[in-house]
């Protein structure tokens, strides 16, 4: 532990055994160290933001505990967040975050939603996407590209920062990733490859930016020949990726409903839970419940490090 950046207000250990060596309140004597290495590289280069022991493990997993790959990841993120091809030059991710304002959420969720809603028996925060439904002609007439990427990026934010915090304090346990469920429904022959640049640049952001966030993976409605391919993929993923990630076809429910409480899984999919207005845009769940609210740290400062009083304006956003 770290007491200059380690302040959380949550529970932010595993009880010893909980889970596999390399998690925190898990580690082996050299994973510790390598935690300490990895922060001194950082502080050496002038990083000051997101070294919390916490952070820099998901980092070292990611990159199987190799300090120098995971010191570059880290640098090629905290790159991204201050300057890409998504957000304009001279604003940066944490100043987009304290502003962000994503109007057209509604409009565009009919062509593509992609929410978090409630929790699963473990108590982490439940992801649905139904890729399907994707049309980006669509959605190119109410928005752009580069607008849902940074609505994307600042929900990945809000799982860092109000959810698993939140999720944690009402578990009474650490929790740092999410349930997927990945609807297949109505993909075909066209729907990918004409979203694919897209997809691209998501998958991208997700992988590089926000390492070790996948807990459980449903993919539903998988249509035929889907389990022939996954079969081959699964052959080039790392065994515990593979692990977490059951493929399934239409009959789905009840492996859904084994980690989902019915009353948190929307009715479309098999559970019981009827949002006012529509579960994709309710945002239930205990991150917006007053009991677990809280920042992240202790003093105040939010994931990023950023106190809010702190977090500079930004110019309103435009579609």
């Amino acid at each position: 532990m770290s007491e200059k950046y380690d302040d959380y207000n949550f529970p932010h250990t595993h009880d010893e055994g909980a889970s596999p060596p390399g998690h925190p309140g898990n580690l082996t004597e050299i994973q510790g160290a390598q935690v300490h290495q990895l922060r001194a590289k950082l502080e050496s280069q002038g990083y000051t933001a997101r070294l919390d022991t916490n952070t820099l493990l998901r980092y070292l997993r990611a990159r199987k505990f190799d300090v120098n790959l995971a010191e570059a990841m880290y640098i090629k993120a905290e790159a991204w967040r201050k300057e890409n091809d998504i957000w304009e030059k001279g604003r940066t991710l944490d100043d987009i975050v304290a502003t962000w304002d994503y109007p057209e959420k509604p409009e565009i969720f009919k062509h593509y939603p992609q929410y978090y809603h409630k929790i699963d028996k473990d108590g982490r925060p439940v992801y649905i996407e139904q890729l399907g439904k994707i049309n980006l002609t669509a959605m190119g007439k109410i928005t752009t590209q580069e607008r849902m990427l940074t609505n994307l990026a600042f929900e990945y934010e809000k799982v860092a920062d109000p959810r698993l915090p939140a999720c944690s304090r009402k578990a009474g346990k650490l929790l740092e990733t999410c349930c997927t469920i990945m609807d297949l429904k109505g993909v075909g022959l066209t729907t990918i490859p004409s979203a694919y640049g897209y997809l691209k640049r998501a998958s991208v952001i997700s992988q590089d930016y926000y390492p070790e966030r996948l807990g459980k993976l449903y993919i539903i409605n998988a249509p035929w020949g889907f389990s022939t391919v996954w079969s081959i993929i699964s052959g080039w993923l790392d065994p515990v990726t593979v692990q977490k990630i059951k493929v399934l076809g239409s009959s789905y429910s009840a492996a859904l409903l084994e980690q989902i409480p019915a009353e948190n899984l929307p009715v479309e999919f098999g559970g019981s839970c009827k949002c006012e207005g529509g579960c994709s845009l309710s945002d239930a769940g205990p991150w917006n419940e007053a009991q677990y609210q809280g920042s992240f740290f202790k003093s105040g400062a939010n994931a990023s490090g950023i106190k809010p009083a702190e977090a500079a304006p930004a110019p309103e956003a435009t579609a």
